[in-house]
């Protein structure tokens, strides 16, 4: 691992934050600690660090509200979440507000440390890819700035709505598998991911819904195929 990522982790609990903290030290990471939500959005701000990984639970401000305040002023920083929650509205709303990832308490630091380089792998590849300006029907989406226009209105999409519909459009009118969406931005293709997807799936046929000709088909048991049809 490169010497020069830096990590910014968020967690109240002092002694994991240790364990964590002397574990990432000895891959190579260099780590800053925050105890709360508060101090770590003021870390994040100072260091403007590689990677943020934090808790959801934790005094004065929550994980969740931390990530909606840095998505707020910064896209494209991978963030990892950590969580003792399990239901698929907890995990999607991570999501919604800019999670790339999350992680259920109690977890092995080798499955952390694997989501964390699998985290900036993704984002070292998706700075690499040119095409970032796609045209779908009467729609306009720019996948860098998340935003989805139709006409002269325009709605920012979550990073996780980004992208999906990102590989939907590069993948037009051919079946986009589940399985392959699940391991390339979830790590996992288990149920509760799958369960996950499909929410997400019908939040952006609702944001597509002013075109009538988009439609985004459920393929079952393989996936998902954006097209576009001519109105009879």
């Amino acid at each position: 691992m490169d010497e020069n990522i830096n990590l910014l982790l968020v967690e109240d609990e002092a002694t994991l934050a240790m364990i964590i903290k002397d574990t990432l030290e000895d891959q190579g990471f260099n780590i800053v600690l925050a105890k709360d939500g508060e101090e770590g959005l003021e870390a994040f701000l100072k260091n403007r660090p590689d990677v943020l990984v934090t808790d959801v639970m934790m005094p004065k401000m929550d994980g969740f509200e931390l990530v909606r305040r840095v998505r707020e002023l910064d896209k494209t920083t991978p963030i990892l979440v950590l969580t003792a929650r399990s239901a698929v509205k907890d995990v999607v709303e991570g999501f919604e507000i800019g999670a790339n990832d999350y992680l259920k308490k109690p977890f092995g630091m080798q499955e952390l440390i694997v989501r964390i380089k699998s985290l900036l792998h993704r984002a070292i590849m998706e700075k690499s890819e040119e095409v970032t300006a796609f045209e779908i029907g009467n729609y306009s989406f720019d996948s860098v700035s998340q935003v989805l226009r139709y006409g002269d209105s325009s709605e920012e999409l979550s990073h996780r709505e980004s992208e999906i519909l990102k590989r939907l459009i590069s993948n037009r009118d051919q079946v986009t598998e589940t399985k392959g969406l699940l391991l390339d931005l979830w790590g996992d293709d288990d149920f509760f991911n799958g369960r996950s997807l499909h929410v997400f799936i019908t939040k952006l046929r609702g944001k597509l819904s002013k075109d009538e000709r988009i439609r985004i088909i459920n393929v079952r048991g393989i996936g998902y195929k954006l097209i576009v049809t001519d109105v009879k």
